[in-house]
């Protein structure tokens, strides 16, 4: 039987499994691109003018951060012959917003990238929980087991935390400059997502059916 276009569920047993630190090197690969294409933009169309063409360099960057989320995504089929699924839908708009960016040559497109896609994860998994059903499993894998009740815990938390990254992306993308934008997108994210990853631990070790978290 041939794999599955989409990555199995994570409790299925024929799942396979993704080196942590190469699927967090997948996942934020392409963003490490776009910020560094932005800050080095007139740099890369000098030493590559074909760059050039797509014009000033958060143009540049977008077309780069396009050529490398491809690139993450054709790796991931590679290893698992498979497709994760919040990558794709995230690639999925970076494609169309990211065209629409370089056609139009108008940057909004891009920057509302992130409102899109945080919308689009905060609603699926607050969609869910109304039908009964963590989707969170497929963000965390086989990190860790919860019960029913710690699963639709930290489903609800993370619906809502998503929603606040959309909202905070078009509060600073509305109010600041392209650079603090993309600052903000690399650097203030990721620590927030990481501070708010920390916070659930309690939870998780509540709920835990996983020797490792239980003390």
């Amino acid at each position: 039987m041939t794999e599955p276009i989409l990555e199995r569920d994570p409790s299925d047993p024929k799942k396979k499994e993704v080196n942590p630190l190469l699927k967090l090197a997948l996942e934020l690969g392409p963003l490490l691109v776009f910020f560094f294409a932005n800050a080095r933009g007139a740099w890369l169309v000098e030493k590559f003018p074909i760059l050039g063409d797509f014009g000033g360099p958060i143009f540049v960057a977008t077309g780069l951060f396009m050529i490398a989320t491809a690139v993450a995504l054709i790796i991931s089929w590679v290893l698992m012959r498979s497709l994760p699924i919040m990558p794709l839908v995230s690639g999925v708009v970076v494609f169309i917003f990211g065209a629409l960016t370089l056609w139009l040559q108008d940057d909004v497109f891009i920057k509302m990238k992130p409102t899109i896609v945080n919308t689009l994860f905060g609603g699926a998994l607050l969609g869910g929980l109304l039908f009964g059903k963590s989707l969170l499993g497929y963000v965390f894998d086989s990190a860790f087991r919860l019960d029913e009740e710690g699963w639709r815990l930290l489903t609800l938390r993370w619906g809502f935390f998503f929603l606040f990254l959309a909202l905070a992306n078009e509060v600073v993308w509305r109010n600041f400059s392209t650079d603090t934008w993309v600052a903000f997108k690399v650097w203030g994210i990721m620590p927030i997502t990481l501070i708010f990853t920390f916070c659930q631990m309690p939870l998780i070790m509540r709920h835990s059916l996983d020797d490792r978290f239980k003390k």
